[in-house]
């Protein structure tokens, strides 16, 4: 930033040319993860039952719900725990790309 402001360029030249680029990688990565971050969470109060409407269903109120017939029919809690797993994997590795492709640092 300081060769560049020596060398007269502008400061709006300066944001879009050097801060830019290497501010928006972290940003989508960071954006990312809190995706899969609330997916937890809101999963994680639907289970304890604190999102309010039951009969609204949600992987975690399901979960939450049917938490006894483990051993009768674990598909009911199966199912949806592998659900919240993909989504969580899919939302990190689509930010683990997404930094990957958009990191002017790395040499291509």
């Amino acid at each position: 930033m300081t060769a560049s402001r020596a060398l007269g360029e502008s400061g709006f030249g300066i944001l879009t040319r050097r801060i830019m680029p290497n501010s928006i990688t972290p940003l989508i990565v960071a954006a990312t993860l809190g995706i899969g971050g609330a997916v937890l969470e809101i999963a994680a109060l639907a289970f304890i039952g604190v999102t309010g409407d039951v009969s609204n269903p949600e992987w975690g109120s399901i979960i939450g719900l049917e938490r006894d017939q483990i051993f009768r029919a674990p598909h009911i809690i199966l199912i949806p725990g592998i659900a919240i797993t993909i989504t969580v994997l899919a939302f990190n590795l689509l930010g683990d790309g997404l930094r990957d492709a958009l990191d002017p640092r790395l040499n291509r």
